[in-house]
Parts: C-alpha cells; sequence; structure tokens
C-alpha cells in the first residue's frame, strides 16, 4: 500500500470512494463526499493533509484534516476517514491515521479532532476532547467527540471548536 497526497486527477475516484465508504455506514448523513469537495474550495483545506491509500493502482481509502480553532487556538479536524468497503479491516484507515498524525506533527499543528466511533479512533491515541479542555458540541455524544494531542508541549485546550463553514455547523 502506498500513501501519497491526493490529485486533483483523483477527485472523481475520491468521490466515489467516499460515496462507497459511507453508504452502509452506521454513522452517516449521505453528503460526506459534498462536505469533502466543499472543504477542497475553502480556506481550512490543507493539501498537504488530503491523503490517498493506493492499492495496486486503485484508490483504497481516503483521509482529509482541515483548519480549525479552538478557543482561537488553531487545530485540526479530521473529516471523514473514508474506507472502501473491499478494503475494510484491513489497517488502510490506521495507515492513513498514522500518516496524517506525521504530517500535521511536522506542520506543527498540536490536535486533532474527530467526531467518530469511541471503539475505533482510541486505537491510535484519541480521547474524549472534553479531558483536553474541549468543551463539547451541543447535540455531539461525548464519547464521540475526540481529540489527539501531537506535541507533548502543546499547551492545553480551553474553549469551544469553531469549524470551518462548510461543516454547516
Amino acid at each position: 500500500m502506498r500513501i501519497r497526497q491526493e490529485r486533483e486527477a483523483d477527485y472523481p475516484e475520491i468521490y466515489r470512494l467516499v460515496k462507497e465508504a459511507f453508504a452502509t455506514a452506521e454513522h452517516a448523513d449521505g453528503h460526506e463526499q459534498d462536505l469533502v469537495e466543499a472543504l477542497r474550495k475553502g480556506p481550512a483545506y490543507l493539501p498537504e493533509l488530503a491523503l490517498v491509500a493506493e492499492e495496486d493502482g486503485r484508490l483504497a481509502g481516503h483521509i482529509l484534516l482541515t483548519r480549525a480553532s479552538v478557543g482561537g487556538d488553531p487545530v485540526l479536524v479530521l473529516a471523514p476517514l473514508s474506507v472502501r468497503p473491499a478494503f475494510q479491516r484491513q489497517g488502510v484507515g490506521t495507515a492513513l491515521m498514522r500518516e496524517a498524525h506525521r504530517i500535521a506533527r511536522v506542520l506543527g499543528y498540536d490536535y486533532i479532532l474527530v467526531l467518530g466511533s469511541e471503539h475505533y479512533y482510541p486505537r491510535v491515541g484519541y480521547r474524549p476532547a472534553e479531558e483536553l479542555g474541549v468543551t463539547v458540541p451541543a447535540g455531539f455524544p461525548s464519547a464521540n467527540f475526540m481529540a489527539l494531542r501531537l506535541q507533548e508541549e502543546a499547551e492545553p485546550l480551553r474553549g469551544e471548536v469553531v469549524y470551518p463553514p462548510e461543516f454547516g455547523l
């Protein structure tokens, strides 16, 4: 498996991949692929943190981290992480997250936030965001709203999350 930055030529296949990945997901609104396209066009988009996993020349997964803030401090939000059903439970999502985390550290980011499975994300170090000083947004289950500290010396977070407007929150 090879992980690399997404390219414009990948966009149609990424759209299909995200749609396919979320078609049977327990918690999905059916518009995750549209969110990816909208985020790419906005100021929160970071091309270095839009990654794909390739397996035998085919896209197996995609991850997108974009800029947000907590109490005025910059953070990243992970949304979405998508793995084609044929490639799920094979480590593709974990590999994408680890590479995205590595790049985010190099870029100097301190934290990543995610709204997701409380069983999946803790395997790579995420923990409840409120333990790190983040106010859980209204309507978000606290067990599913998590954060990952990327830098040991990172100052504690305090406050509410401000998502990019493309999230509609």
